[in-house]
């Protein structure tokens, strides 16, 4: 039986660099189409927070350097995230389709996306975005730029923005349609732009919104079946790294809760996925966290982590 599946990519797995995303999305791309071929209707989310973040400090040098008349504005700079991000993978997805002789459209839908004035996480900024830096780096850039620049999982200093919750989506009636139209389509990407509504006008705002959330907001407003999303790792595990680790094949929504409560899970990593599995299955729909090699066997209950009421 086919199925709506929303699927969440991670901007950390699309590369360093241009060409190494064009190299990646080529691969991503099959299990995605496997998934198509099997008759579902697929729509793709995904990460930005690398590329976002070089675009931004991009634009600032450059402007520092004159070479630009000013930097640019942090929503712009997720509608340019989103404009090559989605063109690599309705690239690849559409060579995908075409050397399975599968006639399918693919679109990338720039979308913004509502969240309130008022969200606390103004006033705390805690998502991560843009490269990796030493600490003198990052202090250096802290000093210079004015950033909030915090060490994140071990891995090394990034800079941090505001991470509102998403209200709604505003294209969301032009992807359905495409999704009634057959087409496979590429949307919220990096979260989505983060718009404000004033006066009955939609106003950009400098954060990014978390993927996963936006991509459960999502999944809920095209009522998809199931929302999957990719990660690493094929299950979800507890007791991370220790000897009594212990991974998951599904987990009820009062179970997620308690884990993430006990802190199992990372703030830079699996915990914003099982908080946002946890919202979509709330709602109503089936949720899975797994790697992207074993999202279709995730989708018939045979890997990943499967989030429930």
């Amino acid at each position: 039986m086919s199925k709506r599946i929303v699927i969440a990519l991670g901007g950390n797995a699309l590369g360093n660099t241009p060409y190494e995303q064009l190299a990646l999305v080529t691969e991503t791309a099959k299990p995605i189409v496997d998934l198509i071929e099997q008759g579902n209707e697929v729509v793709i989310a995904h990460g930005n927070g690398p590329q976002v973040g070089m675009i931004n400090l991009g634009m600032g040098t450059a402007a520092e350097a004159k070479a630009i008349k000013s930097d640019m504005p942090f929503p712009e700079c997720g509608a340019m995230s989103q404009g090559y991000i989605g063109y690599h993978l309705q690239n690849a997805i559409g060579n995908e389709l075409a050397a399975r002789g599968m006639n399918k459209d693919v679109a990338t839908v720039v979308t913004q996306v509502l969240v309130d004035e008022n969200d606390p996480a103004f006033k705390n900024p805690t998502k991560p975005i843009g490269s990796f830096y030493d600490k003198e780096t990052a202090e250096r850039i802290a000093a210079e730029k004015g950033y909030t620049m915090v060490e994140d999982a071990g891995r090394g200093y990034r800079q941090v923005v505001p991470s509102p919750k998403p209200i709604d989506v505003i294209e969301k009636n032009t992807v359905n349609a495409l999704i009634n139209s057959g087409c496979v389509v590429i949307t919220v990407g990096g979260g989505g732009i983060p718009v404000v509504r004033k006066d009955g006008k939609l106003y950009g705002t400098p954060a990014v919104i978390d993927k996963d959330f936006a991509s459960a907001k999502l999944a809920e407003l095209v009522k998809a079946d199931a929302l999957v999303i990719l990660t690493a790792v094929d299950r979800v595990c507890i007791n991370w790294g220790k000897p009594n680790q212990e991974s998951l094949a599904e987990m009820t929504v009062a179970d997620a809760e308690k884990y993430c409560e006990e802190g199992h899970f990372a703030p830079g990593s699996m915990l914003p996925k099982v908080k946002a599995a946890i919202s979509f299955a709330l709602s109503g729909g089936q949720a899975i966290i797994a790697s992207l090699e074993n999202a279709g066997a995730a989708v018939k209950g045979e890997s990943g982590t499967i989030v429930h009421l």
